[in-house]
């Protein structure tokens, strides 16, 4: 295993625990938008409707997803610079 790619890994599970933590802030936003001021269901939420549900779990990985790879690719851009060499 090469030595970038173990220096990195510290690195990737702090970013990746900053975009978890900013996917979530990010969905909870977009939800009281759509839904003005409700709360996202859970899948167990008996007083949801199954449409509700499935949309706000489809909206929920789509920009989970794509914070996802942003954080990622940021990371791994910034490591390059400061180092030279991907991180992958």
């Amino acid at each position: 295993m090469k030595a970038s790619k173990i220096a990195y890994r510290p690195v990737g599970l702090v970013l990746g625990a900053a975009g978890g933590m900013l996917a979530a802030a990010a969905f909870r936003r977009t939800w009281k938008m759509i839904e003005h001021d409700k709360d996202a269901p859970d899948a167990t939420d008996e007083d949801r409707a199954w449409p509700e549900i499935l949309v706000a779990a489809a909206l929920q990985g789509a920009i989970f997803a794509v914070v996802k790879a942003a954080v990622e690719r940021a990371g791994a851009t910034a490591t390059r610079r400061l180092t030279g060499t991907w991180p992958a």
